[in-house]
């Protein structure tokens, strides 16, 4: 299909009431997904208790970015060929703007109100984590979408202080997840983390009724109608919704390429646990066959991926491009540092300090703050400086340094060091969180935002839900070792069905064993947080390829002030048609 996609520089920007009704819309979608990737986190030692089922903590995070990852591409396909509003896309005559939805937006929501229903009435691990998969499918298409619209809807040279105000605003869900997870994991039940997002997004909520659920108005479809009453500019001109439109664009949608990508990301996740978790040997035909299958499928699909050009699924001319190619690469080490932090940190507190669920949510905030405080100050310093690699670098540098710090967490780490080195470990990941978003929006053409942020996003989710797998067996292989050093009179296979919560572990030996346990506990922590380490200095290497350019010089400015008072002016427009 021949792609009637040009860029209009006829498009006005938004300024004024319109853009706060923008903004305030999407943060809110974005705050679920924030949400989203840190109320589990202090829930899951006492979920691992309930199900006994240690060996699956990486599935909890990992089902729900991967579930993510495999529909990325084919959002950022459907962004591209189908406008973002429906009313853009429809001809809908004298019909009131109250109905006009953002039908993909809204159904991406939709099904991540789904997952988290599925996860709260789940009654078995592998249960919770179908719950999680459902989530991720909803998740795909919900930050693409939002930053596709920012991107139209403000200058380029704009955007970062924008995104950041979406993003680190949006991270206050960041914030919250820990004190609400651990709130109602300790007082109520963990289910409550998964209901609570049908909680925040309900009008009425009854959520112990499924037909409440699908009749009540989500949080997403709020955003949606508020965002219905804005029109949103399209850097791109798209055709309308046709029938002959679908027939044209199934075949761009690379739909081979996902069911080969499929497969293989899966018998990958699956080789890593069974392996791990003990079920299987390394060495079973069961754990080499899957990582032969997953061999398989990948090769067939970078094969397919290349023939497919400009229509696959991962356009190679696009990824080929070093800015976009480097920009993935960072932005999948920052984020695989958060997820992977936002696990292990509570275990840490819970299993070693032997703290609940709800103070250890409160001990996880100088990370979080730390980062919401940075990724706001780093976008609107991008925006008046102009450069975003230096602020890339120090980012990947700093967050190296912080979980390197963290790594030497014990039982007797003070107050004063624990809460020092968090504040260093999230002050780097929020100074690197959104420079690739930043470097990939001034390095392709208008057309090609949707795709690219997509590939950008796909990259960020697959690689934290392989990363959080890795972390996991990191974690298994070293507590399975240490256990059997430290506190011989216990089979390590006990200590992995006990799970990670502070009961739990303390119940498992006596008094005078207990500091061989935490010990053990302590290491296997430490060797994870090495891990992190490492792919923290993967992103300094990869941010000296996202190149040093002037982001003010795009619409020919040579000053980098950013008026804040757009928010708040009038209907006028920053550019007549």
């Amino acid at each position: 299909m021949k792609s009637n996609a040009k860029f209009t520089p006829s498009d006005q920007y938004l300024v004024g009431p319109k853009l706060f009704t923008l903004l305030g819309s999407l943060t809110l979608v974005t705050f679920l997904v924030c949400l989203d990737t840190s109320i589990m986190g202090t829930a899951i030692p006492r979920i691992t208790s309930e199900f006994h089922s240690l060996p699956d903590v990486g599935w909890y995070i990992g089902a729900f970015t991967l579930a993510s990852a495999t529909l990325q591409p084919l959002s950022g396909k459907l962004y591209t060929h189908f406008s973002t509003k429906v009313g853009n896309a429809f001809s809908l005559g004298s019909v009131t703007p109250l109905i006009v939805w953002q039908i993909v937006f809204l159904t991406f929501v939709f099904l991540f109100e789904l997952g988290s229903l599925l996860c709260g009435v789940a009654s078995s691990s592998a249960a919770l984590i179908v719950g999680r998969v459902v989530a991720g499918l909803g998740a795909s298409g919900i930050v693409n979408g939002a930053m596709t619209m920012l991107a139209g809807a403000v200058p380029m040279e704009k955007s970062p202080v924008y995104t950041g105000i979406v993003l680190g605003t949006a991270q206050m869900g960041i914030v919250a997840g820990p004190l609400i997870g651990g709130a109602l994991t300790e007082h109520a039940t963990w289910r409550w983390c998964t209901l609570s997002y049908v909680l925040f997004t309900s009008s009425e909520a009854d959520v112990g009724s499924i037909a409440g659920f699908y009749m009540n108005l989500p949080i997403g479809g709020v955003a949606a109608a508020l965002i219905a009453f804005v029109p949103v500019p399209e850097r791109i001109s798209k055709s309308r919704f046709t029938i002959s439109l679908i027939r044209e664009v199934i075949p761009d949608l690379d739909l081979f390429g996902f069911t080969l990508f499929v497969p293989s990301s899966i018998m990958l996740l699956l080789a890593l646990q069974l392996g791990s978790g003990g079920t299987y040997a390394w060495n079973s035909s069961t754990v080499i066959g899957l990582w032969c299958g997953a061999g398989v499928c990948a090769v067939l699909f970078i094969f397919w991926e290349n023939r497919m050009e400009d229509k696959a699924m991962l356009p190679g001319k696009l990824l080929g491009k070093r800015v976009v190619w480097t920009s993935c690469v960072y932005a999948s080490c920052i984020i695989t540092c958060m997820m992977t932090a936002s696990i292990w940190m509570p275990t840490y507190f819970q299993a070693v300090r032997g703290n609940g669920p709800t103070d250890s949510g409160v001990h996880v905030l100088p990370s979080i703050l730390s980062q919401l405080v940075v990724v706001i100050g780093t976008g609107a310093a991008v925006s008046r400086m102009g450069y975003y690699l230096p602020w890339a670098l120090t980012g990947g540098i700093i967050t190296a340094v912080g979980n390197g710090l963290v790594s030497t967490f014990t039982a007797s780490t003070s107050t004063a060091v624990w809460i020092g080195y968090q504040i260093v470990m999230g002050a780097g990941r929020g100074c690197g969180m959104q420079m690739a978003i930043i470097a990939v929006q001034n390095a392709v053409p208008p057309a090609q935002y949707p795709v690219a942020l997509a590939s950008l996003v796909f990259f960020q989710n697959l690689s934290t839900s392989i990363a959080v797998v890795i972390a996991n067996t990191i974690f298994a292989q070293t507590l399975t070792s240490t256990i059997t050093r430290y506190v011989p009179s216990i089979s390590p296979q006990a200590v992995l069905d006990a799970g990670s919560g502070a009961s739990a572990v303390r119940a498992l030996v006596p008094p005078e064993e207990l500091d061989g346990m935490l010990r053990a506990y302590s290491q296997s922590l430490r060797n994870v947080f090495y891990f992190l380490v490492g792919i923290a200095c993967l992103a300094v290497f990869a941010s000296l390829g996202m190149g040093l350019k002037d982001i003010r010089k795009k619409s020919g400015k040579s000053e980098g002030d950013v008026v804040m008072d757009e928010i708040c002016e009038d209907g006028k427009k920053s550019e007549e048609p």
